[in-house]
């Protein structure tokens, strides 16, 4: 029995784009394609793609936040709502932001499920704060 096509996962170039050993360009296809969007829509700030100024998600207005449980649900809800928006080959299931293992490290931990074929995927994202910089919090 030969195994179901993942095609309509899709194909694209491979992000961040590289060079083959063969001097072409990698390619990411199924689910790493995927994962890739989700890490290119967290990476990239609202309003930084000249083209389409609404794309992103706007975690990075957090950098210079402190490390509260407030501000942690803050960001959640803003990862939740951009991939919503932009990636609609995925079922959310949780969006968890917990501390890292510095006091400028924060984890995004992000469940999902495939629409197009029910398979589970997770993915962390690590996010960098100036914890107390320009007055807040300072000690």
């Amino acid at each position: 029995m030969t195994a179901p096509s993942r095609d309509f996962l899709g194909k694209g170039p491979a992000f961040p784009l590289r060079v083959t050993p063969q001097g072409g360009i990698a390619w990411a296809s199924e689910e790493s394609l995927v994962q890739q969007s989700i890490w290119v829509i967290l990476a990239t700030g609202k309003g930084e793609m000249q083209r389409n100024p609404r794309f992103g998600c706007g975690i990075h207005d957090f950098v210079s936040m402190a490390d509260t449980p407030a501000n942690r649900a803050q960001l959640a809800h803003q990862v939740r709502d951009a991939l919503l928006e932009w990636e609609r080959r995925i079922e959310l299931m949780d969006v968890r932001v917990r501390s890292g293992d510095t006091q400028t490290t924060l984890m995004i931990e992000i469940d999902y499920r495939l629409r197009s074929n029910h398979a589970f995927g997770s993915l962390v994202y690590p996010f960098y704060i100036l914890d107390g910089v320009g007055g807040q919090d300072a000690a």
